[in-house]
């Protein structure tokens, strides 16, 4: 009987666990399996450094992507703003050749006419101006977006939620 109660605790180990103790059977390595032999440290290596230049291929290809948006984002900016100074400058100069005080003689229609004209360039002038930026919002927008869902997926892409009973049952080993 006494060689029984050896056996059954010699299946039986203690486990302290940050000052948790308990008892859980032993774990026998089955002698079917057999440890793999040691991985070549030669093509360890060159695997190594093959997933690191694509890591790096990958991480290229996508700031070079982000640069050219925001290098067009730029790019439009500066065409607004020309755009934007040179309409300016042709409607200061139609409207201070109209903006000399009116007198009797020059308040014809042909007078109010070119003020209305000039008027009227101005606002068309800041109309599109104004979508050119709603334009540049909507693209600034696009690219912040892309990026957050970049980042959103690479949480996502955690391998920890690929099999959360995988998680569950390792630390439940633990």
């Amino acid at each position: 009987m006494a060689e029984a109660d050896w056996e059954e605790q010699d299946e039986w180990e203690l486990v302290n666990d940050d000052g948790f103790v308990y008892k859980r059977k032993k774990r026998r390595l089955e002698p079917t399996i057999t440890a793999p032999p040691p991985p070549d440290p030669e093509a360890e290596e060159k695997n190594r450094r093959e997933r690191k230049r694509q890591t790096l291929i990958k991480l290229r290809e996508r700031y070079q992507k982000e640069i050219d948006q925001w290098e067009n984002l730029s790019n439009t900016l500066k065409a607004m703003q020309e755009k934007t100074q040179n309409q300016q400058q042709t409607t200061t100069s139609s409207y201070s050749a109209t903006a000399s005080p009116f007198s009797p003689a020059q308040s014809s229609n042909s007078g109010c006419r070119r003020l209305v004209d000039d008027l009227l360039l101005r606002v068309e002038a800041q109309e599109a101006s104004i979508q050119d930026v709603s334009h540049i919002c909507d693209l600034a927008d696009a690219i912040c977006n892309t990026q957050e869902e970049r980042m959103k997926q690479a949480l996502v892409d955690l391998p920890i939620w690929a099999s959360p009973g995988e998680l569950m049952a390792s630390l439940c080993d633990n």
